[in-house]
């Protein structure tokens, strides 16, 4: 399936439905950083109101550095994608997320949590956790079951502020950016257009300022440097053809009898 189909079949659809849920394929590396990746996400938020939703799998992410590096991934996407972003811990119907929430708003409980390891990635998390908590101002967390729906009525709320956030920010965005691209197209566009103009002025013997050439020039004109082009190529081919009797000449001259 395309993913112009598939945008096809949802354009069909969204008048009765209200939320499309995709699951992205491959890696996250490789579906991020792809140009396939960038292509698909830019092709829905092009369309239709996205937000990111990533989701963390809460039960391996108890160990604080296992916990960086998903805020890792998920800083670097949000800011990749450029679009609203929504944090889903998922399987909390095992594993409370409340010690989740804590790290993300409080940077002090992470370091805690951290204390009693003093290997060299606890002490890469905790420098990240400073310079993540920036970050984590801008960022929505959830809590969420996807095997009992505990949370679903906060998924919803937070894509709902995600939806306001796209059409506040983001799309307006998207929309000067558009415009810029057409204008930049339809500079190089009148550009290639005017080059055009002046290499046919220049090939019919007459230089024309780009500014001042006009594709509507006298037709006299071009009848006059045409004729005078005919005479210079007779001219021309005359002078060639003495040229190449006088060097036959001077080699009959030299055989001897």
């Amino acid at each position: 399936t395309r993913i112009d189909q598939v945008i096809g079949f949802i354009e069909k659809k969204q008048e009765d439905i209200e939320y499309v849920f995709i699951d992205t394929p491959g890696q996250i590396e490789i579906f991020t950083w792809s140009a396939s990746g960038q292509f698909i996400t830019e092709a829905f938020s092009s369309t239709f109101p996205t937000c990111i939703l990533y989701v963390v799998d809460t039960v391996r992410s108890t160990a604080p550095t296992t916990f960086m590096a998903n805020m890792s991934y998920a800083c670097s996407i949000m800011y990749k994608t450029q679009l609203p972003f929504l944090l889903v811990f998922n399987k909390t119907d095992i594993v409370s997320g409340e010690f989740a929430l804590e790290w993300v708003q409080d940077s002090c409980s992470f370091a805690e949590a951290l204390q009693s390891d003093s290997s060299y990635s606890a002490s890469l998390s905790r420098s990240m956790s400073l310079m993540l908590e920036e970050f984590y101002k801008t960022l929505q967390a959830v809590l969420f079951s996807a095997t009992t729906g505990l949370g679903l009525p906060e998924l919803f709320a937070a894509i709902g502020k995600c939806r306001v956030e796209y059409d506040t920010v983001f799309l307006p965005e998207m929309m000067k950016r558009r415009e810029q691209v057409q204008k930049e197209e339809e500079e190089k566009k009148r550009a290639n257009r005017d080059r055009l103009d002046a290499d046919l002025a220049l090939d019919k013997g007459r230089r024309v300022p780009q500014d001042e050439y006009h594709e509507d020039s006298d037709d006299d004109e071009g009848d006059e440097v045409d004729e005078d082009e005919r005479e210079e190529f007779e001219e021309f081919m005359r002078e060639i053809k003495a040229r190449k009797e006088q060097n036959i000449k001077a080699e009959r001259e030299e055989v001897p009898n």
